[in-house]
């Protein structure tokens, strides 16, 4: 296998619990695709497929440096500073890290592990802060017309869709 090859695992129940613990286990390892069912794994496949054309299969996602943009939505890390379409949008820093991880290139699903590995630096452990946080940043972003949606992928984490495409 050379470098630019990464595996991927694809893990497929109904128990929610044996998804957390694939993930758990294969964390960082490469890339992993946990859901509950096979119209869920096509679901997965399919919106992937449309969100990284031609680009090649990446290792578990990283925190993005410098700004990152969806569509009209850009999250400067660096300068601590969130625009909507130019205007300010408050977010607390852990939103905004939140934000950024989820905006940043490529679209994927993140792991609630992921998500708390990166935002937080320790253990998961089924904490409920990333959920927390991810209910303030929804209600934030709900205001925005047009603006990103992030949807919860069932047992496995969360994603957004890609922006609207420029007409």
């Amino acid at each position: 296998m050379s470098d630019e090859e990464v595996p991927i695992v694809v893990c497929v129940s109904a128990d929610s619990s044996m998804r957390e613990r694939v993930l758990r286990q294969l964390g960082g390892l490469g890339s992993v695709l946990s859901c509950a069912d096979l119209s869920e794994l096509r679901e997965l496949l399919s919106s992937r497929a449309e969100l990284m054309p031609g680009d090649p299969v990446r290792t578990a996602p990283v925190t993005p440096q410098g700004p990152v943009s969806w569509g009209e939505l850009v999250v400067d890390q660096s300068g601590g500073q969130v625009t909507w379409r130019g205007d300010p949008l408050p977010l607390t820093p852990v939103e905004r890290k939140l934000l950024a991880l989820l905006i940043g290139p490529p679209l994927v699903v993140w792991g609630h592990e992921q998500l708390f590995a990166a935002i937080w630096s320790g253990p998961y452990r089924g904490s409920p802060i990333v959920h927390s946080a991810v209910r303030q940043l929804r209600h934030k972003l709900r205001d925005l017309p047009g603006g990103p949606r992030v949807h919860t992928v069932h047992g496995v984490g969360y994603r957004l869709d890609p922006p609207p495409r420029s007409t």
